[in-house]
């Protein structure tokens, strides 16, 4: 009996073209086109930072963009390249969908990232121009603050906004975020409610930014520490402490607490160093040593130093020194140098003069007034010693900011507000 030929049907599989049986061949050269696409897409990327760190020997900015934005450029040119092909390619399957879903929410965080690089890149070229290295720093300092507060809150809006972004691409979401304005006047009521303290600080953190009430590397005290600003967030300031503590306190405590800037306005400081010593002291003496512990030192700035008796009440004269120096730090020193060395000198060269509890008077030495000596042949101008206020044309230029206007001034606005009241209105 003769065979006869049945018709054969193809499988399946042969039909779709299977490969090894896992994959149809179709969706083995979408694989590789893909491929191919992100390779070129990175060798594109390569290319363009070869080109920036070029143009980086003569350009800073360059530099800096190339250094910052190297990454986030080679994954975007890669994201896009693959995006492309999987959009232009038909009849994938279901899978291809969510893959692209997937690719989108990445290009929109790489797309933040970029833009949060420019905004770096930005900032660090403002931050460029002003040196911090340099003795009168504090318009530097004010606007690193600045900066610094501006970067963050860049960051946090960027973040924000590429999160909002990510959502409103599903078609739930958007009828959420719908609904959401649609209720908006209640929920920023709750919202105010529940976020005031985070929300006071954060606006006073802007405040002590944009006012210029302290800056980074201010010196400050605050809560009876003294220390430097070390860093201010939009929330939180740290203090570093003299003692390497850090004090965390919340940006209202500056705007609702007083405290003392030191640095406010230039670095250089007053000082004093009080003595309690007997009544048989001897003041010329007394002040020829304080000439001779400053003058020469390089802790004193030369603008400032005098000594006066400002009590002399009970058994104890009291005695205070003011010096001056150019900072905090070395102000602090310079008080510690003073002190130890008009202690010493009393304990050798005039140990009566220690304070003493006195049970029946006793006569003191009879001294006559003696000129100050002059040390290792500086001299110093006559009247410099005689006050802080007074006795020279520095001390009177200081009591100036302190008098308030003079009466000839008080005359001419007197006359100014005599003319406005005459004047007819127009």
């Amino acid at each position: 009996m003769p065979l006869t030929a049945f018709p054969t049907t193809p499988s399946p599989l042969a039909a779709d073209g299977v490969v090894s049986g896992v994959l149809p061949r179709s969706t083995w050269l979408l694989l590789l086109v893909v491929a191919g696409a992100a390779l070129v897409a990175w060798l594109v990327a390569v290319a363009i930072g070869a080109l920036v760190r070029r143009l980086a020997g003569s350009s800073p900015v360059a530099a800096d963009l190339s250094r910052r934005g190297r990454r986030p450029l080679r994954v975007l040119l890669v994201l896009l390249a693959v995006t492309l092909v999987l959009d232009a390619a038909p009849g994938v399957g279901d899978w291809r969908d969510v893959v692209v879903r997937v690719l989108g929410l990445a290009l929109i965080a790489v797309v933040a990232w970029l833009i949060a690089v420019a905004a770096f890149v930005v900032e660090d070229l403002a931050l460029a121009r002003y040196d911090v290295d340099v003795d009168d720093n504090r318009h530097a300092r004010r606007v690193r603050t600045q900066v610094t507060l501006i970067r963050r809150l860049t960051v946090a809006v960027i973040a924000v906004l590429a999160i909002a972004g990510m959502l409103l691409t599903f078609p739930a979401a958007r009828a959420a975020g719908t609904s959401i304005l649609a209720s908006a006047g209640v929920l920023s009521v709750v919202a105010g409610l529940a976020a005031q303290t985070s929300l006071a600080n954060v606006f006073a953190g802007m405040q002590l930014a944009f006012t210029d009430a302290i800056r980074v590397d201010d010196v400050v005290v605050v809560e009876d520490e003294w220390g430097r600003i070390e860093e201010i967030t939009l929330t939180y300031v740290v203090v570093h402490v003299w003692d390497d503590r850090r004090l965390v306190l919340p940006s209202t405590h500056f705007t609702t607490t007083p405290f003392q800037n030191w640095t406010r306005k230039e670095s250089a400081v007053l000082g004093s160093v009080e003595l309690d010593v007997d009544w048989t002291v001897p003041l010329e003496e007394m002040r020829a040593e304080l000439d001779r512990l400053v003058v020469g030192n390089e802790l004193w700035d030369e603008r400032v130093v005098v000594l006066q008796v400002t009590d002399a009440v009970g058994a104890v004269v009291r005695v205070r020194v003011l010096v001056s120096a150019k900072d905090g730090p070395t102000l602090f020193d310079l008080r510690c140098h003073v002190r130890e060395g008009l202690v010493v000198w009393l304990q050798r060269e005039h140990p009566t003069a220690l304070p003493k509890v006195r049970n029946e008077g006793i006569a003191g030495p009879d001294t006559a007034p003696t000129r100050p000596a002059a040390v290792d042949g500086a001299t110093r101008p006559a009247g410099a010693q005689s006050g802080l206020f007074t006795g020279s044309q520095e001390a009177r230029e200081r009591s100036r900011a302190f008098t308030g206007p003079s009466e000839a001034e008080l005359a001419e606005r007197a006359r100014l507000d005599e003319e406005s009241r005459e004047k007819p209105l127009a």
